[in-house]
């Protein structure tokens, strides 16, 4: 790689934690507990992260240790074929940054709003369709190129600051939300046992964790390739999907309390961040400073998400054209940023714009949603498990932890159970988008 390791242990996984630990996590993953069955959406949940979640990431993590390379250089290795899924691996972190960053440049107009006028900004539809919206966008990605021109080093003073800060953040708003009157209802909401879960569930529960561990983004093996062959990889992916998961449920506590004392709809998905949340916020007693906090962790969510989605681009740029970190960072970096330029505007002047009855907001998320992320995910099964020496990830691993008595099961997981769920997750997603289109 040319690149140092990790400085330390906390601070690998505090960035790999970081990186999986985003927005959608923070409102989504709580909101589809409550429609979905409640504890048992939550259930199901956690099966999922230990026969997809878990293997996939030490699939993914081990393979970057293995290689020391970027995602393409790595299935390059594995096999000349299998170059496709490193080209999907980088393609997704790329497009997805490119509208990812638009909103963190949302939350950053609400933290300065929030900072001068103790309000938010009088109309988020307004303010979404206005042309600042690149100004805040091009911000947050000057904010990220920065973090990731400072090298593995940065990432990890960064990752070391907002996760501690985000994690401290939630509680305090925890504590103010629980304490209004009436806050049982959004806690039983999330939690209680309930009717209605069905096989929509399942799937909802197979895709969250599918995107919530930032599965086949190239994220893990780029960030595995930095990695100590001392690190015991099956523990570092269990703490991390550990943390991912109780910064979700811990975000659930933290937002819905408030939400249903005050009456308003808890399934409005971005609009839950931007146009409820701060409803519930100003009928609250100090509500200012708690929408300071709130919108502050909610940035910080998005910016250690976006830095390894960048780094993923750069450690490619770096390996497989031999550019240095600072013009791979500068170059990639402002690509990413004109990039999101026609996502920003999808709101105002390209409002009339849509490709496939999508906006272009939501046809750039499409794209690597449904399309280059599910199926990066089987062909990355196929090749590791059907056209690769995968006892060599396993003897991998092994450097870290010896006594990896679960190896016969990760291998089946990896050669047959992904696979079938990967496709399930594929499909689930294609109908989606023939539904969207059709309109049926």
């Amino acid at each position: 790689m040319g690149e140092k390791q990790w400085g330390s242990r906390i601070g690998f996984l505090l960035a790999t934690a970081g990186a999986a630990i985003g927005l959608g996590n923070l409102w989504k993953f709580p909101y589809l507990m409550g429609e979905n069955g409640g504890f048992t959406f939550l259930v199901v949940y956690l099966i999922f992260v230990l026969i997809l979640g878990l293997p996939c990431m030490m699939l993914e993590m081990s393979l970057g240790r293995y290689t020391g390379r970027d995602p393409i250089q790595s299935y390059k290795i594995v096999n000349p074929k299998a170059k496709i899924v490193g080209i999907f691996g980088v393609l997704a972190p790329f497009i997805i940054l490119s509208y990812y960053s638009v909103i963190g440049g949302w939350l950053i107009k609400y933290v300065v709003s929030y900072v001068t006028t103790f309000n938010a900004p009088a109309d988020f539809g307004a303010f979404i369709a206005s042309p600042t919206t690149v100004i805040w966008h091009f911000i947050f990605m000057a904010m990220v190129i920065y973090v990731c021109y400072k090298g593995i080093g940065g990432i990890e003073k960064a990752s070391k600051i907002m996760l501690p800060a985000l994690f401290v953040l939630l509680i305090i708003i925890i504590f103010r939300s629980v304490s209004l009157k009436g806050s049982m209802e959004g806690i039983k909401f999330i939690f209680a046992p309930k009717k209605g879960f069905s096989l929509a569930s399942v799937n909802a529960a197979l895709g969250q964790v599918f995107y919530s561990l930032s599965l086949c983004m190239g994220i893990t093996i780029t960030y595995g390739s930095y990695l100590s062959k001392k690190e015991n990889i099956p523990k570092s992916c269990a703490v991390v999907a550990g943390m991912d998961t109780l910064l979700a449920i811990l975000a659930g506590i933290a937002i819905f309390p408030a939400v249903f004392v005050f009456g308003l709809e808890p399934g409005q998905g971005p609009g839950l961040v931007f146009v409820t949340l701060p409803k519930v916020f100003g009928a609250m007693s100090g509500g200012s400073i708690f929408a300071i906090a709130f919108f502050i962790l909610m940035f910080f969510a998005a910016l250690t998400s976006a830095i390894a989605l960048l780094e993923v681009v750069v450690s490619f740029a770096i390996d497989s054209w031999g550019w240095s970190r600072n013009k791979s960072v500068a170059v990639m970096g402002i690509a990413v940023a004109v990039l999101g330029i026609p996502s920003a505007l999808s709101s105002g002047l390209l409002a009339d714009v849509t490709i496939l009855n999508y906006s272009v907001f939501d046809f750039i998320g499409m794209i690597s949603d449904n399309i280059l992320l599910p199926i990066g995910g089987i062909l990355m099964c196929y090749f590791i498990g059907w056209k690769f020496d995968i006892t060599k990830l396993t003897d991998e691993m092994e450097q870290g932890c010896p006594n990896f008595k679960i190896k016969k099961l990760w291998i089946a997981s990896i050669k047959y159970v992904a696979p079938i769920l990967l496709i399930i997750v594929t499909v689930s997603g294609f109908v989606g988008v023939y539904h969207s289109i059709t309109g049926m």
